[in-house]
Order: C-alpha cells, then sequence, then structure tokens
C-alpha cells in the first residue's frame, strides 16, 4: 500500500498548535443510534458511529483557551457538536467497550474519536485554521458563561449560552441577537473519577471527501462525572433556542428527551497568583 501525503499546512498556521490554558466541559449522551448513523453518513461517510451496550454516543463540548503569539495573545471560545466513530476500514481494530471504560480513557487506539457535526466558535482566526488545517465544520458564534473558577465562589456548576454571529472583514467577529443553545451542567457534590482520554482524535472530511484525523493531546488527566443514576437526571439541563437552525435540528432529532450519561472537565492549573496586599509601617 502507498503511505498517504500529509495534509497541507497552509501559511500562515504552524502545527502542532500550542494551548497556553484550557478550561473544557464535555456532556455525553447514549441515543438511539440510527437517526445517529444517517447524520453521520451525511457528514462523514468513511466513518461509522461507535455503539456502547447498543446506544450510539454523542456529545456536547465546550472550551475556552488561550494561544500566545509572536504578536501577541487571543482567546478563544467554542462548542462542538460531535458524534463518537471510528474509521470504517478499521472496523476490526476497534474494542468492544461499555460507556464509562470508554470515557475513561480504555480505548487506546485512539480509532474512537470525535465526528465533528457543528462546530461555534467566537475567533475568525481560529474557525480559518479549523476549517483549513482539520475540515472542521466551523462558524462564527460567541458565547457568555459563568464558569467554575479559582478567582470567583467555589462551585462545580458551568452554565454556557451559544449565541450567533457573522465573520467581520478583517478577522472581526459580529455579534447577533440570535441565542442558538444553552447548556448548564451542575457538577457539585459529586466525585469524579480520573479519566486518561487523551490524545482525543478529532475527526473531519474536507471538500474532497477525504478522511482527516487531527489528535490532540491534553498534559493532564481528565475529570469524568458518572451521570447514569436517576437522581442525576436533571443535573445536565440543555436548551436548544433556535429549533430551525441547522444545529438546533441535529440537536433536536438526537437529544430530545435523552438524559446525559457523562460528564468530562479539564482546567488548566494555575502558572502564578498575585498575593493580598499588606500595609507597612511608617517607621
Amino acid at each position: 500500500m502507498t503511505p498517504l501525503p500529509l495534509p497541507p499546512v497552509p501559511e500562515p498556521f504552524r502545527l502542532p498548535f500550542h494551548y497556553g490554558a484550557l478550561h473544557h466541559l464535555g456532556i455525553d449522551w447514549l441515543v438511539d443510534p440510527a437517526p445517529v448513523r444517517a447524520l453521520l453518513a451525511r457528514h462523514h461517510p468513511a466513518l461509522t458511529a461507535a455503539e456502547f451496550g447498543g446506544r450510539a454516543l454523542v456529545s456536547l463540548n465546550y472550551q475556552l483557551y488561550f494561544a500566545q503569539y509572536p504578536f501577541g495573545g487571543s482567546v478563544t471560545q467554542e462548542i462542538e457538536y460531535n458524534v463518537v466513530a471510528f474509521p470504517t476500514a478499521g472496523r476490526e481494530r476497534v474494542p468492544e467497550l461499555t460507556y464509562p471504560q470508554y470515557a475513561q480513557g480504555w480505548e487506546q487506539t485512539k480509532l474512537l474519536g470525535i465526528a465533528r457535526i457543528h462546530v461555534v466558535c467566537d475567533n475568525p482566526f481560529a474557525i480559518t485554521a479549523g476549517r483549513a488545517l482539520y475540515a472542521e465544520p466551523k462558524h462564527p458564534g460567541w458565547f457568555e458563561a459563568d464558569l467554575p473558577s479559582l478567582n470567583g465562589p467555589a462551585h462545580e456548576t458551568w452554565t454556557i449560552r451559544c449565541n450567533a454571529a457573522t465573520a467581520g472583514p478583517d478577522d472581526t467577529l459580529e455579534r447577533e441577537d440570535t441565542a442558538l443553545l444553552g447548556l448548564t451542567a451542575a457538577l457539585d457534590g459529586l466525585t469524579p473519577a480520573p479519566a486518561n482520554t487523551a490524545p482525543v482524535t478529532g475527526y473531519g472530511t474536507d471538500p474532497e471527501g477525504r478522511l482527516l484525523a487531527g489528535p490532540m493531546n491534553v498534559y493532564q488527566p481528565y475529570c469524568w462525572y458518572d451521570l447514569d443514576a436517576p437522581e442525576h437526571a436533571d443535573r445536565v439541563r440543555l436548551t436548544v433556542h433556535s429549533p430551525d437552525s441547522a444545529l438546533g435540528r441535529d440537536i433536536g432529532t438526537l437529544l430530545t428527551g435523552a438524559p446525559a450519561a457523562g460528564a468530562w472537565t479539564c482546567q488548566s492549573p494555575p502558572v502564578a497568583a498575585h498575593n493580598r496586599a499588606y500595609y507597612l509601617p511608617e517607621r
């Protein structure tokens, strides 16, 4: 078999892309596989939806990240709507797992990856990079967020609101008043399990129909929260504010009435702290 060439890296991009800090929330749902297969066939025909106990796995994940460039720094927010899938040609290499096993990182072939269906992002430069480098279906949006933070009251509730936007001239973002979705994950009081899930394989299909795989390393374990018990059914609230949008329709088709199966988080540790001031005596 002739080796495949690597995908091009167009200017001005450089790979790998290094994150200065990452704050990450993911929510998983186990759902009926039939509509997932149909959705995946439209977006990524070379992939097959993974199944866990006869259920397909769909995720929403929110990222807040910082990157440092020669010209300064940049903060980006985005949310991905994904199907967990594998290349159909590699079916025989994919192990049989339960969802908790997958969520805690037991699958180390990394063939089980995230097939991106929709990605909403508030950084036009990152939108261009995602499309060019990884064939991500990335589009503009903007976010309102309330996150667990060392610089705020102690809690473990994540609240994300994703709104519509358009890309303006010169890599600017023009906000719109239309809300797309709201996501709340109340994880207070739960004990997470450490999850060795990285590197995470992200799948994209380019305009020529070629399947791309891009691994993302995260240099610390994730925290995984098992939400399977009935008493956790109300911990995750997902609201689709624009059901007629492409994102809204696809969420409605797959996730209506489905409880979340699990949540996973990662927050970069602080690298410095500016401490409280104190008075000095006058003499």
